[in-house]
């Protein structure tokens, strides 16, 4: 599902499923496509990936029918900008908490290739002339704005997050989110679950796509996305390519080393809070 058809389809409240991936190994776009995923999940937040391997991932997923979605390092406008032109078809901003940060990303995604003085009166409500409109309709029809909600400052901020025109959908931030809660990583927590579930009510209520990352094995499991998913979660990121991968060996080769009478070596799993 790529373009405009992954970003109506997550507005309209219809359950994409993808997962992230940190691998740009040549026949993995091959695996992930096996799995019948509406998207791909592409960190650079916290992966070294540069701007000729995305842009290879991007062209790749795009072309194996997932859209790429990219995490930006930071909430920079400039940054999302960069991303698109690598091939993203969907930017997702991380620890966005202002309505200022949010209007900022609108103008990079949703309103290219304007810049300047003239993007920030039209993201002030001034109107586009109408072949202006147009143009930057057709050429921007492709691209999906989503923000991550990961403090408590978002979550109080939420309403005002939400109602910037022209986002299409949150993603929460378990392990960020958690920790400015003062509950760090505390997933079972019935106040973090009460968070979760207003946050993703709220947004769904306001007729946005609403997600949020489980990677399993880090305190969260596949019961717990059940639950958020039938809580009203679209946005389905579920694991990681390189979690996923650690997980099944830790398991596997501790098996083995305990079916044959050696001692184990290392830690059983490792989490990585991405």
């Amino acid at each position: 599902m790529i373009g405009s058809d992954f970003r109506k389809a997550l507005k309209s409240g219809q359950r994409v499923y993808g997962t992230m991936t940190v691998s740009d190994a040549a026949r993995w776009p091959d695996m992930l496509a096996s799995l019948g995923l509406d998207f791909i999940f592409i960190d650079t937040e916290h992966i070294a990936i540069d701007r000729t391997a995305l842009s290879w991932m991007c062209q790749i997923y795009t072309a194996h029918g997932m859209a790429p979605i990219v995490r930006i390092p930071s909430p920079d406008p400039y940054v999302a900008t960069v991303a698109s032109d690598a091939g993203a078809q969907g930017i997702i901003a991380p620890y966005i908490e202002t309505v200022e940060q949010v209007q900022a990303l609108r103008g990079a995604v949703k309103y290219r290739p304007l810049k300047g003085k003239r993007l920030e009166r039209l993201l002030e409500g001034a109107p586009a002339e109408p072949r202006l409109a147009e143009y930057l309709e057709n050429h921007n029809q492709d691209h999906t704005l989503i923000i991550n909600i990961e403090s408590v400052t978002a979550w109080e901020n939420l309403d005002d997050l939400l109602a910037v025109p022209d986002l299409d959908a949150i993603l929460i931030g378990p392990h960020d989110l958690s920790t400015t809660m003062g509950i760090p990583e505390d997933y079972a927590n019935p106040e973090f679950d009460r968070a979760v579930i207003d946050i993703l009510s709220r947004a769904r209520k306001a007729g946005l796509g609403a997600g949020i990352h489980v990677t399993t094995g880090d305190g969260l499991n596949t019961e717990d996305h059940i639950r958020w998913i039938e809580a009203g979660a679209n946005l389905i990121v579920h694991r990681a390519d390189v979690i996923a991968a650690q997980h099944l060996l830790s398991r596997e080769l501790k098996q083995i080393r305990d079916a044959v009478g050696d001692a184990a070596v290392g830690d059983s799993e490792v989490d990585l809070n991405i």
